[in-house]
């Protein structure tokens, strides 16, 4: 009866600001402006995060991805897509986890449920560089052995070098 209960709790909302989202047809692309991290969602992470609207239960959330996955779906599916999704601050707050499966980690999950691979919902996520970071295009002024034309070199006395137009 509890565990009843606690699978029609609705989902967390999905975080929606400072993201830019670019959805192609196997997977969704989520680029982080607050955090210069860049995330890859397979289609099930997708549906799961495009459903956190705080209305969607996980028994509905199972219902979709059992209809794009043509098979069974176990709702410790959603749940480990919510921990993914949580982990990399694409939730605006943490889901709350069902008794039953409060303290197992994601490993001891896809354990129990058996999952087939075309259900598990993965994230890749990778930080961006910033543009110091990544090396600015620039040129080298050796009059006077300062870069111009580099923002990431300005007014700094010849620390740096600029090699092929970047600084480095």
């Amino acid at each position: 009866m509890q565990i009843a209960q606690e699978l029609e709790r609705p989902l967390p909302v999905a975080r929606r600001k400072n993201l830019i989202v670019k959805e192609l047809p196997d997977e969704t692309l989520i680029y982080d402006l607050d955090s210069d991290e860049a995330h890859c969602l397979n289609q099930t992470a997708a549906l799961v995060w495009k459903n956190c609207d705080g209305e969607t239960t996980v028994p509905a959330l199972c219902g979709l991805l059992e209809l794009e996955a043509s098979s069974p779906v176990a709702p410790e599916v959603v749940w480990l897509a919510l921990d993914q999704l949580y982990k990399f601050r694409l939730l605006e707050q943490s889901p709350a986890r069902p008794a039953h499966l409060a303290g197992i980690k994601r490993r001891e999950l896809i354990k129990r449920i058996g999952l087939v691979a075309l259900t598990l919902p993965v994230i890749m996520s990778v930080s961006a560089p910033t543009s110091a970071q990544a090396g600015s295009p620039c040129s080298c002024n050796t009059a006077n052995c300062r870069p111009t034309g580099c923002p990431c070199m300005q007014n700094v006395n010849c620390v740096n070098k600029c090699s092929g137009g970047i600084c480095t």
